[in-house]
């Protein structure tokens, strides 16, 4: 079971990101998704969730508006485009399955 992020970075406030999370050794069709962030000294957070087909989707009252979740279950990835990024979105970013062990993570680096 392997769970592999990309596509951190550093960016500007008021640009975009598209993270992605590469799912393997389980049955992703199956199972919702999720992003969660932690940011340093903090708890890790719950960003957004997508159901198993990709068609209902939650979001921390945070990113709302601003970030996107996506999943592409041929390619068994998920996606998160974050735009409007803020300085308080600066954080790592960590896909989830349920069940499964967390990934390595991404950081995002929002500054100027």
């Amino acid at each position: 079971v392997q769970l592999v992020e990309s596509g951190g970075g550093l960016v500007q406030p008021g640009g975009s990101l598209r993270l992605s999370c590469q799912a393997s050794g389980f049955t992703f069709n199956s199972y919702f998704m999720s992003w969660y962030r932690q940011a340093p000294g903090k708890e890790r957070e719950l960003v957004a969730r997508i159901n198993s087909i990709g068609d209902t989707t939650n979001y921390a009252d945070s990113v709302k508006g601003r970030f996107t979740i996506s999943r592409d279950n041929v390619k068994n990835t998920v996606y998160l485009q974050m735009n409007s990024l803020k300085l308080e979105d600066t954080a790592v970013y960590y896909c989830k399955a349920p069940f499964r062990p967390w990934g390595q993570g991404t950081q995002v680096t929002v500054s100027s």
